[in-house]
This record gives C-alpha cells, sequence and structure tokens, in this order.
C-alpha cells in the first residue's frame, strides 16, 4: 500500500511494493493518458512527473512515490488546456499520438527548467523519448511555440 499525490489529489493504493508506477495509474486509477511503450525505459511514452521531473513511469516501483507529489497528463491540463498542448494542436504535432502524452510531460518539464530553451536545449532534453511517426520537426516547434506564449 502507499500514499501519495496524484495530480493534486491525495490516493492511497493497495498493491504490491513492486508494482510499477504506470500500471498503478492505468490499472488501478484508471488514468489511461499515460501509455505504455516499451516497459523498459527506452521510448518515453510512459513519462509522468514525480515532484517535478520528469520520469519513467514504467521503471519507477510504486514505492517510489509514497508521500511524493505525482503529475499525469490528465493533471497537466488547465480549464482552456496547457499551453504545450495548444500548440500540438497549433503545429498539428501527432500522427498516431501514442507518444505524445509522453512528450508533452518531457517538454513541459523542460519548459518548468528553462522556460526559453534554445533548438539544440529542447533536441536534448527531448531525446529520451521517441516518437517512432518522427514527427520532431513538429514537436520542437511546438515546444517553441508555447515556449513564446509563456508555456509552464
Amino acid at each position: 500500500m502507499a500514499s501519495f499525490n496524484i495530480n493534486g489529489q491525495a490516493v492511497t493504493v493497495e498493491a504490491d511494493g513492486d508494482t510499477r508506477l504506470l500500471w498503478v495509474l492505468r490499472e488501478h486509477l484508471k488514468l489511461t493518458g499515460t501509455k505504455y511503450g516499451c516497459g523498459i525505459g527506452q521510448c518515453g511514452a510512459c513519462t509522468v512527473h514525480i515532484d517535478g521531473n520528469a520520469t519513467f513511469s514504467c521503471l519507477t516501483p510504486l514505492t517510489a512515490v509514497e508521500g511524493r507529489e505525482v503529475t499525469t497528463i490528465e493533471g497537466l491540463v488547465g480549464d482552456d488546456g496547457h499551453p504545450l498542448q495548444r500548440a500540438w494542436v497549433a503545429e498539428e504535432v501527432p500522427q498516431c499520438g501514442y507518444c505524445q502524452s509522453g512528450q508533452i510531460m518531457r517538454a513541459a518539464d523542460l519548459l518548468a527548467r528553462n522556460p526559453d530553451p534554445s533548438r539544440d536545449e529542447i533536441v536534448t532534453h527531448m531525446s529520451p523519448n521517441i516518437c517512432r511517426c518522427g514527427t520532431y520537426p513538429r514537436i520542437v516547434r511546438a515546444i517553441e511555440r508555447a515556449a513564446g506564449e509563456g508555456g509552464q
């Protein structure tokens, strides 16, 4: 059993401590925006924030989030969407869309740390996340657009 905050709300989950956070989110909490991609921390589809830091939820055991703040793509949204989500739509980033929640979460981590990143900083920060459809140029443009709008 573990108690933590998810998207600003306190929860207690009864699951084995070794259960990966990804499965706790999807199966126990029914937050399905976080995707399973590879299960070995190589693709980034499962990226969430733990205490504000981009983290692969497929590698994170439930015990590691005890007492911490977890934010998923569902928790990133405001009333009119997050600047990154608006930029993603404006730049027509998604093709299949499968990796996009992880991409947005990693991009939000970047903009929280560096509100005006250079193109090279964007590419470097986003490198752990894979887009099999190859929409990387549109992802970079969307992050630049969101940064221009004060994208946190």
